[in-house]
């Protein structure tokens, strides 16, 4: 009984913030769905979202979706998209706003067409980069904005480290020096947020070191960095875009010796509680970086890694393989995780008011 009294006082704060009388002739286990569905960002193929995706929506089962490029045709087929998915949204229990998202980074790594054209690596190379950073942010935000998206999945702030590694290949590095990385990338935020479009920094606590064959998402991948230059390289540039105000933060799946041998960044209550958000003082969202990486493919099932995910901190779970049924299923682990006392229902709660409150500002 005090078990299903604590699952709907999370109902309450997983719809309106008012109590759970919504929900009163619910059971435990309905109860613990709808919440831990609200922690998931799901994806679809092609250019037609599934009725399966409406209908989660509809439920108030979903805290948003990410758009691929096999998602876009243009700007106005998806925009048009965007519409259904709101007006989705505008049937459901929860009145926040979804969080639709997407990696325009600018450059290479771009899922709309059009702006920002310039790479990080073009922006830390052009006369003026500080301008050129803001521009790009402004320009980010405006092009998501412009198709009803609120939340942009860049900017980058892994600080380069040789030619041709795993992030120059797509030129995703603002600079070989930290504090550029780091006022670059705060000016990207804080422009892009500007316009109503929610920034997030990646990849924590950075992937700079990674080599060209070191990807996450082809295989489990270790970066043998000393503690200290972690700290005052890697993750130095996010002090600033915290200090920005960048609402949200996504977490590497690479392993990370000197902070956590035994687990991926994402998968660290070490990394995600202690050193993000204990020493470096983000109190934002955390989203995980793709759910069906290779890095985690020593971790079970798409259930089994969000348990794990959001056993170690991170908010959202990102059920990012083009696949309506891995988000139900990280969903379902999640429920039932939640009604077994797996997962702590007041850390659970907590995420979910993070998660709202970034819902609510993007209104």
């Amino acid at each position: 009984m005090l078990r299903r009294r604590v699952l709907m006082a999370l109902l309450g704060v997983a719809l309106a913030g008012g109590g759970a009388t919504a929900a009163d002739n619910q059971d435990a286990v309905a109860v613990a769905r709808q919440a831990a569905g609200q922690r998931i960002i799901y994806s679809y193929p092609g250019l037609v979202p599934p009725e399966s995706l409406f209908a989660r929506i509809r439920a108030g089962e979903a805290a948003g979706v990410i758009f691929f490029g096999e998602n876009v045709s243009s700007p106005t087929q998806i925009r048009g998209v965007v519409q259904q998915l709101r007006a989705a949204a505008a049937q459901s229990p929860n009145p926040r706003p979804l969080l639709l998202m997407t990696d325009q980074e600018g450059g290479m790594v771009r899922r709309l067409p059009g702006e920002p054209a310039l790479s990080h690596k073009d922006i830390g190379s052009s006369a003026n980069p500080a301008d050129a950073a803001t521009a790009a942010g402004r320009a980010a935000g405006e092009n998501l904005a412009g198709v009803g998206m609120n939340v942009n999945l860049a900017p980058v702030l892994d600080v380069f480290h040789a030619p041709g590694d795993l992030m120059d290949q797509f030129e995703r590095s603002f600079s070989a020096t930290a504090s550029v990385v780091g006022d670059l990338g705060a000016r990207y935020v804080t422009a892009q947020q500007a316009t109503g479009v929610a920034a997030t920094v990646k990849h924590f606590p950075g992937l700079g070191k990674a080599n060209a064959t070191d990807n996450t998402d082809i295989r489990p991948v270790t970066l043998t960095v000393p503690l200290s230059t972690l700290r005052s390289v890697d993750e130095a540039p996010y002090q600033r875009s915290i200090a920005a105000g960048a609402k949200l933060v996504m977490l590497s799946w690479a392993t990370y010796p000197a902070l956590d041998p035994a687990r991926p960044a994402g998968l660290s209550a070490t990394v995600v509680q202690q050193e993000l958000r204990s020493r470096n003082g983000f109190t934002g969202v955390t989203i995980t970086d793709a759910l069906e990486a290779n890095a985690l493919r020593d971790y079970g099932s798409a259930g089994d890694r969000a348990v794990l995910a959001a056993t170690a901190g991170n908010d959202l779970i990102l059920a990012s393989a083009r696949d309506v049924t891995q988000g139900d299923q990280a969903a379902d682990a999640l429920a039932t995780a939640l009604t077994n006392g797996t997962l702590d229902s007041d850390a659970f709660g907590a995420s979910l008011t993070r998660i709202n409150t970034l819902r609510t500002s993007l209104t």
